[in-house]
């Protein structure tokens, strides 16, 4: 298709929402206002949102590679038709939100869209974190799940994730089998909706309370280790929590004093359910700017821990005390093979550590975990980035009966212990992360001082990320140049430093010194160097955001040293970038 006959496209597409489309007065005054503006008609009707195993994601307005209600029935659509293929409407399909922007609404088509095809559906009552949504799936026997919710993207944005039987997302096949039916149907013609207040009335939507609360956290505190430990130093204890405005704001403090804690302190300022997320720039626990309010009240307190989850309640945050006062984050590879060493020692010094245990992460996560597994008998598994991908380890296990799962993490900030969900739980890792920490208290200790102990028995060890966004028109074929780049002209060495191991995840091949080998892993567009040193880089578009992002994994003396080389090999990506 040349250029002339792509502006045709999308400006038919624009004409026909305005034209054909059951808009409301206000989208349609919001389309006619960028009537003048090629480039946001391009961006908005050039193409649809993409689906993938990860569902949709994009920013919220009228158009078609955006998200909207339209958008939102169309994939919603293409799922059930999935549903109706394989005959598993009675089965049934769960469906959740999380605290954004019309997240509500979104949810509320979708039932719809399910409700008009005879589906049945399972609608939580309220916003509940991600993992409930997997966990719900599981306990109701559902065919399929989806979540309204964009995680910890800017305000600007929602997604739409699609789960399937096993609580984990949409496994490549049927990914692609929906996006051929979302292709295929028309936005407006195709799609088929029902009255919520008749679906309800009819008994296809039907909702869930605080009865699946209950159930989902009887299950998360199971996943306690040492259930003692925080009841032997609650008096002394203090956690200030913040749900940086999202999902966690009722369940992450009820596990919590479900466990013992007898303070906790909440910033009441981010308890506050708002999708605009006025108090902090963006609402990623990963970022250190958002515990700003939470460390006020732990100096004020006395507290030793700050702990963040993001909106939807998957990824959790931490900052922990140092010796001078201050506090420090406690990155995702750091709190993963801190809680790998604790639930380890955990089993071991209470003798109830289960049979053939494995711990499973993703390929860009630190390897620090590894070793303290190889040091304690403990199976290790890589996989790709995607929870889901962690997911299918656990289903292989669970056929074969001969593992047991003991902990699931990747270095962006997710966790997960137990089987009863397929997603990563920032609610059962806060758990988790408040027992560890009054296990190190006990001991005298804080978070910080236990990473310490760490490194001097493994290593030091130093992760870090950088981000190149590639935002607007022509952003997404700009990330692939810069792939296609890296992948047909592979560097050499980095920083002077020769690469020794070069691992292709999208073609399959790991080549080292010449001679290579199939990755065993599905394909996938992350591209991953080990230098003779030992040092690895990777690099890999995100699946939800207009971004590359590099993935540092340095071993070193110190934290300057570690600091040192990253500089030469950052350097090495610049001069590949240009």
């Amino acid at each position: 298709m040349n250029a002339r006959s792509d502006q045709l496209k999308y400006i038919q597409n624009y004409r026909k929402w305005l034209d054909l489309g059951p808009l409301t007065g206000e989208e349609k005054e919001e389309l006619l206002s960028i009537e003048s503006n090629a480039d946001e008609i391009e961006l908005r009707f050039g193409q649809s949102l993409t689906f993938g195993t990860a569902g949709l994601r994009g920013t919220m307005k009228t158009g078609l590679n955006a998200m909207n209600t339209y958008t939102v029935a169309h994939a919603t659509q293409g799922l059930a038709n999935l549903i109706l293929a394989e005959k598993r409407e009675k089965d049934g399909v769960a469906v959740a939100y999380d605290s954004r922007n019309n997240s509500e609404l979104f949810a509320k088509t979708a039932a719809c869209v399910l409700a008009a095809n005879g589906i049945k559906v399972y609608l939580f009552d309220a916003l509940r974190p991600t993992p409930e949504l997997s966990f719900a799936l599981r306990e109701y026997a559902c065919v399929a799940g989806i979540n309204i919710t964009a995680s910890h993207n800017p305000k600007e944005y929602n997604g739409y994730k699609a789960y399937w039987e096993d609580g984990a997302q949409l496994p490549p096949e049927h990914a692609d089998t929906v996006s051929r039916e979302i292709d295929r149907l028309d936005i407006f013609k195709d799609v088929k909706t029902m009255d919520y207040d008749q679906a309800i009335a009819k008994g296809i939507i039907n909702i869930l309370g605080q009865e699946t609360d209950e159930k989902y956290l009887a299950n998360v505190q199971a996943q306690a280790v040492n259930p003692d430990a925080v009841k032997r130093v609650a008096d002394e204890l203090k956690i200030v929590y913040t749900p940086l405005h999202g999902t966690g704001h009722k369940l992450v403090p009820e596990i919590m004093r479900r466990i013992g804690l007898k303070h906790i302190y909440t910033v009441d300022e981010q308890m506050v359910i708002d999708g605009n997320f006025p108090t902090v720039k963006k609402p990623n626990p990963e970022y250190s700017d958002v515990f700003t309010l939470g460390i006020g009240i732990a100096d004020r307190v006395g507290s030793d821990l700050v702990i963040a989850t993001d909106p939807d309640a998957d990824r959790v945050g931490v900052m922990t005390r140092t010796p001078d006062g201050s506090f420090a984050t406690i990155t995702g590879n750091q709190m993963g093979a801190l809680l790998v060493d604790y639930i380890i020692t955990a089993y071991q010094e209470t003798n109830t550590m289960p049979k053939n245990p494995y711990v499973v992460k993703s390929i860009v996560t630190s390897e620090l975990a590894s070793k303290i597994c190889r040091a304690n008998g403990v199976k290790m598994h890589n996989v790709l980035t995607g929870f889901k991908f962690i997911g299918e380890v656990i289903k292989n296990y669970e056929k074969t009966g001969d593992g047991s799962f003991l902990f699931g993490f990747e270095e962006s900030y997710g966790y997960l212990k137990g089987t009863y969900a397929r997603d990563k739980d920032a609610v059962v890792a806060s758990m988790l992360i408040c027992e560890m920490t009054a296990f190190y208290k006990a001991k005298g200790m804080t978070l910080f001082d236990a990473l310490e102990a760490l490194w001097k028995k493994y290593g030091f060890c130093y992760e870090t990320n950088v981000e190149i966004y590639m935002e607007g028109l022509g952003g997404s074929a700009r990330m692939d140049a810069l792939m296609n780049k890296l992948r047909n002209n592979p560097p050499s060495s980095f920083g002077g430093v020769p690469v020794s191991l070069v691992g292709d995840y999208k073609t399959g091949i790991l080549t080292e010194n010449g001679v290579s080998r199939p990755t065993g892993l599905p394909s996938s567009n992350v591209l991953y160097y080990q230098l003779e040193n030992g040092d690895v880089i990777v690099a890999r578009p995100s699946g939800t955001e207009p971004k590359i992002k590099y993935y540092y994994m340095l071993e070193a003396d110190n934290k300057a040293h570690a600091e040192e080389k990253l500089a030469r090999y950052q350097k090495t990506i610049s001069e590949l970038a240009d």
